[in-house]
């Protein structure tokens, strides 16, 4: 004997869904981007898995360019903005900072090549800009070049942050760096007498203590350089 096929169910009877807002987008996408990678995270699969469709997305988020940012303006909210009220020189603690907003876009793969486009304008990313140009103002740096230095660092820490998950993501970077620095070392010192003085040290130190010493390097260079 054939089973019957269970009875569809009423519209009435099935359990309503959760109010689409703003917040619960971007929640979403965050869980998305999180299981899936942020190539994944577009309006349609997005919509698939808040079960509605498309256009319902387009009322709360422009398109996926908007979305990404909201996404990356959430993760915003990770980064350790403390010691900006801490103690110790001012240098290290914003470069504590900037590797703290590093270390957010690293952590997400996907996102740092994002960042370098998205333009995040929530309570977060000012949040993040406030923190940078109190430390900056709080050493000194006259305001004129705070106000372009604040750019170039985050730019800075957002291109190391998409170059380094990069190549985290590839079995033969650390190959490709052993050899890099091999060359380097055994570079003539008849035709490349400089790269052969320096030799190893051309590759050496950790990417931290690179990026702290880059960080250093664009403020000193901000607070000497008049607008």
């Amino acid at each position: 004997m054939t089973p019957r096929s269970p009875e569809p169910r009423s519209r009435r009877e099935r359990p309503a869904k959760p109010a689409l807002t703003h917040e619960t987008i971007v929640a979403a996408a965050v869980r998305l981007m999180a299981a899936e990678g942020l190539q994944r995270v577009t309006m349609r699969r997005l919509a698939q898995e808040l079960d509605t469709g498309p256009a319902s997305l387009y009322v709360y988020v422009a398109g996926t360019a908007e979305l990404h940012a909201a996404i990356l303006e959430e993760l915003l909210g990770e980064v350790d903005l403390t010691p900006a009220a801490g103690d110790g020189d001012w240098r290290d603690r914003l470069a504590q900072v900037l590797l703290s907003y590093t270390r957010v876009l690293f952590d997400h793969p996907g996102l740092a090549h994002s960042a370098l486009l998205a333009r995040p304008a929530g309570p977060h990313y000012l949040a993040l800009v406030e923190t940078v140009l109190a430390i900056l103002h709080q050493g000194d740096v006259p305001d004129a070049q705070a106000a372009w230095g604040v750019d170039v660092l985050l730019q800075v820490a957002t291109a190391t942050a998409a170059e380094q998950s990069g190549r985290a993501g590839d079995p033969d970077a650390e190959a490709e760096h052993d050899a890099l620095v091999e060359t380097l070392r055994q570079a003539s010192p008849r035709t490349h007498p400089r790269i052969a003085a320096l030799g190893s040290d051309l590759a050496s130190g950790t990417p931290q203590q690179r990026l702290a010493w880059i960080f250093r390097a664009v403020v000193n260079g901000a607070a000497g350089t008049p607008r």
